[in-house]
């Protein structure tokens, strides 16, 4: 059908706006454990102690999600933290139940696969490594 043959052409536009609203909603959780912004962390609204695991989380989250948003590095940044997210997975949500839907451990799966997504297709043309890419082939 003709609208689907256009409608594929924006795929790697897609690509892109998945890459950054992604990143930008991962972010919020680097820096809810960082800066205790939106909000801190539960149940006391605190922040992650200083080179702690979930310190170290929360900065890869940040620093990490901001490669990703503007679309630097993409794919080792990707790769990093999907494994970072299939950690988180299955250190503090599997073990408490099997069922995703009630461990709580939905976001973290999907981040893991989105970021694994990334780290093999890329960023897509909306990014600094497609930038960088078209300026090294001219």
């Amino acid at each position: 059908m003709f609208i689907f043959d256009k409608w594929k052409t924006f795929a790697p536009y897609f690509q892109s706006a998945l890459r950054i609203i992604s990143a930008l909603i991962f972010i919020t959780a680097g820096t809810m454990k960082l800066f205790a912004f939106p909000m801190g962390m539960p149940p006391d609204g605190s922040t992650a102690e200083f080179m702690t695991q979930v310190w170290i989380g929360g900065f890869l989250e940040v620093f990490g999600g901001l490669l990703i948003v503007i679309g630097f590095y993409t794919r080792p940044a990707a790769f990093i933290l999907s494994g970072e997210m299939a950690v988180a997975y299955f250190q503090f949500h599997a073990q408490q139940g099997f069922w995703p839907t009630m461990n709580g451990g939905i976001p973290a799966i999907l981040y893991c696969f989105i970021f694994l997504y990334f780290s093999a297709a890329g960023a897509g043309p909306l990014s600094v490594d497609s930038l960088l890419k078209k300026k090294t082939q001219t």
